[in-house]
């Protein structure tokens, strides 16, 4: 069971992250925001990459509290910041401004919670729900 909870808690904690990141792409700095940073920053197709980036982010970091499609999303989470580390942070090394470090341990988590939910996800609840009694 403490493996379950701890499973959890990482859940809880980096969904939130990923939530506050999407949420500011859509509420802080506006899609054209997004879009406009991402040029800058050399993002190829900024529009269509802001968009992706946010609602996966947004999405994603809201499926992974509730503990639902989390190797999917695990995997698109990761995939979105592995393009972050690659295409915009790694010329800055891995510390200091701008470095790779978040979008490393974010995609890392990603990957390791999306794939180790543990037991205590609405996905486990539906199933347990929906077996004979």
């Amino acid at each position: 069971m403490i493996k379950d909870v701890a499973a959890l808690v990482g859940r809880l904690g980096l969904g939130a992250v990923f939530i506050a990141h999407g949420w500011q792409k859509f509420t802080e700095w506006g899609m054209d925001g997004t879009a406009s940073a991402f040029a800058g920053m050399g993002v190829p197709l900024p529009a269509l990459s802001a968009w992706f980036t946010a609602i996966v982010e947004l999405v994603g970091g809201a499926l992974l509290v509730l503990g639902v499609a989390t190797p999917v999303v695990g995997a698109l989470l990761a995939f979105a910041m592995l393009g972050a580390l690659f295409l915009v942070h790694l010329p800055n090394g891995l510390l200091g401004q701008g470095g790779y470090e978040l979008v490393l341990v974010l995609a890392t988590a990603a990957v390791a919670v999306g794939f180790n939910p543990g037991s205590l996800t609405v996905t486990r609840l539906v199933a347990r729900d929906r077996q004979p009694a």
